[in-house]
């Protein structure tokens, strides 16, 4: 499986060179042209129309990431709807992106964080939210676990939570890991479909 980057801005993207040693900068022609079904092709949204090489890619089997340097949500929708794997941050760390690979390429998707904080939340909404959590469910979380694990279920971001709790991101995260191991759940989704089981 071959890896493939294409970009032809003027600005150079450091991080790939340490994420990726092997990859390939083409132009989008040289992309369609070049990639094989299972090959990943990371296309930054700068380029012309970069939903139609997603589409195009996409339907010949390759594995589509897409990356932006003004992440949103409206972009990451066209995006998957385009068929993509991924949506990330062009500045995402070197470590980042690996994961993206590793996802992507394990079949899996990788969605920007705060669209799946948005997804997270819309979903918790749909199922009721904190009025249709069964009596009891909470019970064996501190307050401040409760507080957290109720915001995020809400869709919130970790940096949003920590601002409204006043306290810092990593208290947050260590609040959210005491929950999901508590609760026995391992990720936000999961915490949302507990906290929202039929009484």
């Amino acid at each position: 499986m071959s890896r493939f980057l294409v970009y032809q801005g003027s600005s150079e993207m450091p991080r790939w060179g340490e994420a990726f040693s092997e990859v390939q900068i083409v132009a989008p022609q040289l992309a369609e042209e070049q990639s094989c079904r299972g090959d990943l092709v990371w296309v930054v949204v700068e380029q012309g129309d970069w939903v139609g090489l997603c589409s195009r890619l996409s339907a010949a089997g390759v594995l589509v990431a897409v990356m932006s340097f003004n992440p949103h949500s409206a972009e990451a929708y066209r995006a998957f709807n385009a068929g993509a794997r991924g949506y990330v941050h062009a500045l995402s760390t070197p470590d980042t992106l690996c994961r993206v690979d590793i996802v992507i390429r394990n079949q899996g998707f990788w969605v920007w964080h705060e669209l799946m904080d948005s997804l997270v939340g819309g979903v918790f909404k749909a199922l009721g939210g904190a009025d249709s959590m069964r009596s009891g469910e909470l019970d064996e979380l501190t307050d401040r676990e409760r507080d957290v694990a109720l915001a995020v279920a809400e869709g919130r971001s970790n940096k949003v939570v920590a601002r409204d709790l006043g306290i810092t991101e990593r208290t947050v995260k260590a609040h959210l890991g005491a929950v999901f191991r508590k609760l026995d759940v391992k990720d936000r989704m999961q915490l949302i479909l507990r906290l929202s089981r039929d009484q």
